[in-house]
């Protein structure tokens, strides 16, 4: 038993998948021009961990109240938790953007945040495909996740060695390496969303 088209998981796991998505493109769109602008970013990114939070809650709540799941709960809690990871950790970035005052991102930033955003397109596709009980589709989806965070890896090495050959500023290279840092560990978070994909598709496929 997976779930029916309208249960009450699947809509609200559809809707964290779906918030994970509008604040990933949210944060690769956003043009910053100056500092005013960071706030603006950095608290609309917080809007969107908020809400991500009130559907967690809420996923909690039903489990805690439901006497039959459509699948494990402990997999359904792992896949609420592990989509709010996402969201916590771009919204973590946004807020490094506004404490270190960043109003440029360099190339490696956008290619790591081109990365997440294909991924969150990625994760929605795949939570889709699950309410719709198209569990063997989800794989190639939990492959693309893969892909891009791998990806993410390389470009961690290629920016953190730059970084230390170009920038002379110690103060620059410690803002800018934890920046690159965090938004791969946004990457290691969609590849956990990947995981317990999986994880569901082994059991009930």
């Amino acid at each position: 038993m997976v779930f029916k088209k309208k249960d009450k998981f699947n809509t609200l796991l559809n809707s964290i998948a779906l918030n994970v998505k509008e604040g990933a493109n949210y944060f690769a769109d956003y043009k910053l021009k100056n500092i005013s602008d960071l706030k603006i970013f950095a608290e609309t990114m917080k809007e969107y961990e908020s809400k991500g939070d009130t559907f967690v809650h809420e996923v909690i709540k039903e489990l805690n109240n439901a006497f039959i799941t459509p699948i494990e709960r402990e997999d359904i809690l792992a896949l609420a938790m592990s989509l709010d990871d996402v969201i916590d950790g771009i919204e973590h970035c946004a807020a490094l953007f506004e404490m270190y005052s960043i109003t440029q991102a360099d190339d490696y930033m956008l290619k790591f945040v081109d990365a997440i955003k294909n991924c969150a397109y990625e994760i929605e596709k795949s939570i889709e495909l699950l309410s719709n009980k198209k569990l063997l589709q989800i794989r190639e989806h939990a492959i693309k996740i893969k892909d891009y965070e791998s990806q993410c890896d390389g470009v961690l090495r290629q920016s953190i060695k730059h970084l230390f050959t170009v920038e002379k500023d110690p103060v620059r290279i410690i803002q800018f390496k934890e920046i690159y840092e965090n938004l791969e560990e946004i990457a290691d978070s969609c590849q956990g969303v990947a995981n317990t994909l999986e994880t569901i598709i082994m059991k009930n496929a």
